[in-house]
């Protein structure tokens, strides 16, 4: 089937039916505002047209709390400068430890299957204790704490213990090495490392014991080691496991109230063009941005099963922590998404839990899809009302095949934001018909558009992913030294006062978006832009290519494609087929000059493949920091491409 790759007015792959629309969180919210639901883009436009209104109401509507004060929103000189609920205060933590005690809070899985479950009243007792543990160590408000941590409930709670203090989280995902773990939360300088001595991936034990002293030993202002799965001395600091930490009579936490723009998280963006940043989320922004996406644009509902595969150095890591705060129920899955005997690992767990919300990549999708995979004569999905995808941009092949194999009666929602953000900018939503290949509409209170290099607002052509008004999740800063100056610089620089996101992105006349790629890494052969995923978007359907990556490359004061590819064996055949494939289902322009066969791509630890990388290998330039990659030794097959014949 040839399916091209830019807009097209495809037929609708799902529409929710009326019953959808009038149970959905949006459609209630709209009522408690007085505005009318649709159409959609005269709402949208009401949200970012009255922003204190509007952000006021996701507020109340999600019932936060904490004291709101009465100011909203304080306009600054530029977008940066601009000041939310300046007069607020509340906890986190007392945010997501809400309803029912009796209601299941997190579900555990990992390689071998569900490990258990945890009540709210159980998950409540054992944050009293950790919190009780973290201020005999003397964590108070306005410390960090950092986590080395699996995606399971004893890291979950050494998060929520950490922020019912007031303190800030932050975390590295256990299989980053030493210098990728230093080169993150050794910027911050945390009082206290909480860190896991062992981990499991792809059905592998891996023993971290000297990773975690070598960190230790590299952390300015470390004060004390609460280890998981063990005990192990380090000379100068405290240190002491977990069960000890928590060996004491606290039954009930107590919640330490803190200002909405207080330092809640500091995050990582990935680092293949230096030290990675250091973004510091501020507690508002935080938990008024998630329960806005979780309820108006996921419609997770009280005692919904929300999943997302990821570990905890990702953004989405904190995103699935949030869906604590709309009173659903929480999957961690810690390990490989797939097993050498199953790819259906993770559908099993969704049967055996109920997953409602199943959070996943696009790369995940497509190894699925390759191996004929058809979940619905496998499993029954009773429970699963949406898929949700981010990472990279959902080919339109994929739209499809979820349909066809998946679940017909599916909410499908590929979104698309960032760390930056801790957030999305497009999204999906329940009560938008879906077409393919495309994300169905702007977040509420984001005033998103797509601009071209003369800064018009343009449609039906690809242009800069910008958001032109402040919204609640913008950083506070990065940290460290000059950290205000590289915010701005990284954001705000291109067009002063307009967040310019980085993505090559196409606003349709309807308001939907594609989503095309990093602008930075945006293909110009012949003058024309053309984005890495409309190429991924075709090669990655091709059977016989197991991995790839397209960048440009200068030739003769224009640029040409370079397409390298991991597989059995490159012919000149499998060359024109993809060839022929990029032709007739992207354009001539899309077809790559060359193609190289390589060992491996060149992938960040959170698995996306990193083209600038490679390319900078390619042209024998330095890669700054490759300790942020998961296989830096990949890059020598791209320094040496220019020994290497090509067909």
């Amino acid at each position: 089937m040839n399916t091209t790759i830019t807009a097209q007015r495809s037929p609708y792959l799902w529409e929710p039916s009326s019953e959808r629309i009038e149970q959905s969180h949006i459609k209630a919210f709209a009522e408690s505002t007085g505005q009318p639901l649709f159409p959609y883009e005269r709402f949208h436009r009401w949200s970012v047209s009255h922003l204190a209104v509007f952000w006021s109401a996701v507020w109340d509507y999600a019932g936060i709390i904490g004291d709101k004060g009465d100011r909203v929103f304080v306009p600054g000189p530029s977008m940066p400068d601009s000041t939310w609920f300046p007069e607020a205060r509340l906890n986190f933590a007392e945010n997501l430890l809400r309803g029912s005690l009796d209601r299941i809070a997190a579900y555990e899985a990992n390689e071998t299957g569900v490990q258990g479950s945890i009540t709210l009243q159980e998950l409540k007792q054992s944050v009293a204790k950790a919190q009780e543990g973290l201020k005999q160590l003397g964590v108070q408000k306005g410390d960090c704490v950092a986590g080395v941590t699996k995606n399971d409930i004893q890291g979950l709670v050494a998060l929520i213990a950490t922020t019912s203090l007031g303190a800030t989280w932050t975390s590295c995902s256990p299989d980053f090495g030493t210098k990728g773990i230093v080169d993150r939360i050794g910027q911050v300088k945390p009082k206290v490392l909480i860190a896991t001595l062992s981990y499991q991936y792809k059905q592998k034990p891996f023993q971290i014991e000297d990773k975690i002293k070598q960190t230790t030993e590299h952390l300015e202002g470390l004060s004390a080691l609460v280890t998981f799965g063990g005990e192990t001395d380090i000379e100068g600091i405290e240190s002491l496991s977990w069960s000890e930490l928590c060996n004491n009579e606290a039954e009930e936490p107590t919640f330490e109230p803190v200002p909405f723009n207080h330092p809640l998280y500091i995050l990582y963006t990935s680092g293949t063009t230096g030290l990675p940043k250091a973004i510091v989320h501020s507690v508002g922004g935080t938990l008024l941005q998630h329960v806005k996406e979780h309820q108006l644009h996921c419609d997770v509902q009280q005692g919904d099963v929300l999943f997302w595969y990821t570990n905890t150095a990702w953004m989405m890591y904190p995103w699935l922590v949030s869906g604590l705060a709309s009173e659903a129920a929480i999957l961690l899955y810690d390990g490989s998404p797939v097993r050498q005997d199953s790819l259906t690992h993770l559908w099993d767990i969704a049967d055996e839990v109920g997953i409602t919300h199943f959070g996943t990549s696009p790369k995940y999708l497509d190894t699925l899809m390759k191996a004929g995979v058809d979940l619905k004569n496998t499993h029954s999905l009773d429970s699963l009302k949406s898929l949700l995808s981010c990472g990279a941009p959902l080919a339109p092949e994929q739209y499809n095949w979820i349909y066809q194999t998946i679940k017909q009666d599916l909410f499908l929602a590929s979104i698309s934001g960032g760390t930056e953000i801790i957030g999305c900018f497009v999204m999906g939503s329940p009560v938008h018909p879906l077409k393919q290949g495309e994300i169905a509409c702007k977040a509420l209170g984001m005033a998103v558009d797509v601009l071209d290099e003369r800064g018009a607002s343009v449609y039906e052509e690809k242009g800069d992913l910008v958001c032109t008004k402040p919204f609640p999740s913008m950083p506070l800063t990065f940290f460290g030294e000059g950290g205000e100056e590289r915010y701005r610089k990284s954001y705000f620089s291109k067009r002063p006062g307009i967040w310019t996101h980085g993505d090559l992105a196409e606003q349709t006349i309807d308001q939907s978006f594609i989503i095309y790629g990093r602008a930075d890494t945006t293909l110009n052969p012949g003058g024309v832009r053309i984005g890495t995923a409309e190429i991924y978007g075709v090669v990655d359907h091709i059977k016989e290519i197991k991995d790839s990556v397209v960048f440009g490359a200068p030739k003769d004061h224009d640029e040409e494609i370079v397409l390298c590819i991991v597989t059995e064996q490159l012919t000149e055949d499998l060359a024109k087929e993809i060839r022929r494939q990029i032709r007739t289902k992207a354009s001539p322009r899309h077809v790559p000059k060359r193609i190289y066969q390589v060992e491996e791509i060149p992938h960040t630890i959170n698995g996306k493949r990193v083209e600038g990388a490679a390319k900078t290998a390619a042209l024998g330039k330095e890669v700054k920091n490759e300790a942020s990659l998961r296989n830096p030794s990949s890059l020598q097959a791209f320094r040496q491409l220019s020994e290497k014949e090509f067909v």
